[in-house]
């Protein structure tokens, strides 16, 4: 697999089990806002006695028009590469994959007025792209991104989402068109539960005072755990929803490139 290396020039550990890094980005390298890449380390193998390359499919969670990218990840002590990884320092080399790919993109979908991105715990990576995406917020007169996690700790960014619309950098963009609905299920939160609990039963939009769901209207976007992806496809497809892909646009897409 063609790779390259970029730099490490930011690393921050949120908690014992999720830290972020950003990285250098090879001015020939493109990819479209939602897609992930193969991305790892060089690994020295005592077996063949030369370097072997350790690569996972990571989302990007950096927006396509940053000259930079981000990655966000879990720490897994007894992992491959994540318990090399969560030790990596600014100046060091990762390799990234030269060819991204992935399903929660924009030409997924069909085109429509409120665009829903559901997620749990690290499923919320590529909705980090798409969340400051040029074209979303050009496209839909709504984007709603709802994040599901165990702990308060683990909503990523949080302060940064609550005040996207105001932000210095990313409030012309968003133009009060971003909402944010974080739900913790196992700490007292504004929102308590699971993410398909609170869809189910519209405390999403009536939280976020935006019509319910309607398949004629909004689209959505799925990335998370085997059971959660399962639960919400099948929810939507109940509703009329159909899934997309990238040579049939749906209503909805959900990616599986990391779970099973």
């Amino acid at each position: 697999m063609a790779t390259t290396y970029e730099t490490v020039l930011e690393v921050i550990h949120y908690t014992d089990e999720l830290f972020y890094f950003k990285t250098t980005r090879n001015p020939g390298f493109r990819f479209k806002d939602g897609e992930f890449v193969m991305m790892g380390l060089d690994h020295f193998s005592e077996k063949l006695q030369r370097n072997k390359p350790i690569l996972r499919a990571y989302s990007i969670a950096s927006p396509s028009h940053a000259d930079y990218l981000e990655f966000y990840s879990i720490k897994v002590q007894d992992g491959p590469l994540t318990s090399k990884l969560q030790h990596v320092k600014v100046g060091e080399e990762i390799l990234v994959g030269t060819k991204p790919v992935g399903t929660l993109v924009p030409d997924n979908v069909k085109p429509g007025r409120n665009l829903y991105m559901l997620s749990s715990g690290t499923g919320i990576a590529p909705f980090m792209s798409l969340a400051r995406s040029i074209e979303i917020y050009e496209n839909y007169d709504n984007v709603i991104l709802v994040h599901g996690t165990r702990k308060i700790e683990d909503l990523v960014w949080k302060d940064m989402w609550l005040s996207l619309n105001e932000h210095e950098m990313y409030g012309e963009l968003v133009q009060n068109k971003f909402h944010y609905y974080p739900t913790v299920s196992r700490e007292s939160y504004d929102n308590e539960g699971r993410v398909t609990t609170a869809l189910f039963d519209h405390s999403i939009e009536n939280t976020l005072q935006l019509p319910h769901l309607d398949s004629e209207f909004d689209r959505v976007m799925i990335c998370g755990s085997i059971p959660f992806n399962q639960d919400l496809q099948n929810h939507l497809l109940k509703k009329g929803f159909v899934e997309g892909n990238m040579s049939d646009p749906g209503t909805f897409v959900v990616e599986r490139a990391f779970v099973g």
